[in-house]
This record gives structure tokens, C-alpha cells and sequence, in this order.
């Protein structure tokens, strides 16, 4: 059984087609810079800076080097893993 937590954020997830891609491209494990990120999505880069900061406030992604202006690493939390596996099975 999927948890709340998972049901809840996946459906806010779900409500914007821009974060469901960002999600989707963001495999676990995997780390990515916004412009991969943007590229692999064919989303503009400043939005996927706005989706990926939305995402982050949710604590689904992190960023692992928050002190670099330029070429910031993301990945996927473990919530943001569970949340990713239940919306793409």
C-alpha cells in the first residue's frame, strides 16, 4: 500500500505537467544540471530553475553543491524516489 505521503506529493507532482517531466528525467541515482535537465525535457531553463526549486521545497530533489553559481548538481531525495516510482511504475 502506497503511503499518504506519496499519494499526496505525487499528485501535487502530477498537477503540473513541467514537474512530472522533471521528475521523469531524473533518475535515481543519476545527478543532472539544470541545462541537461532542460535539454532532456525541451522545458526553457528558467523554467525548469523555478520547477526545480519547487521541487525542492517539497524535498524531492536536492541540490549537492548549492555553493556553485554556475553547473548545480540535482538529484532525486529518497521521497523524491518513491514519489518518481509510483508515478512512473
Amino acid at each position: 500500500m502506497v503511503r499518504d505521503e506519496i499519494l499526496i506529493t505525487g499528485e501535487y507532482v502530477k498537477m503540473s505537467g513541467k514537474r512530472l517531466e522533471v521528475i521523469e528525467t531524473l533518475k535515481p541515482g543519476e545527478v543532472k544540471i539544470p541545462k541537461q535537465i532542460a535539454a532532456d525535457t525541451g522545458i526553457l531553463t528558467n523554467h525548469v530553475s523555478k520547477v526545480l526549486q519547487e521541487l525542492k521545497n517539497k524535498e524531492l530533489i536536492v541540490c549537492i553543491n548549492e555553493e556553485a553559481r554556475k553547473g548545480r548538481l540535482y538529484r532525486l531525495t529518497p521521497l523524491g524516489e518513491e514519489v518518481r516510482e509510483y508515478l512512473i511504475p
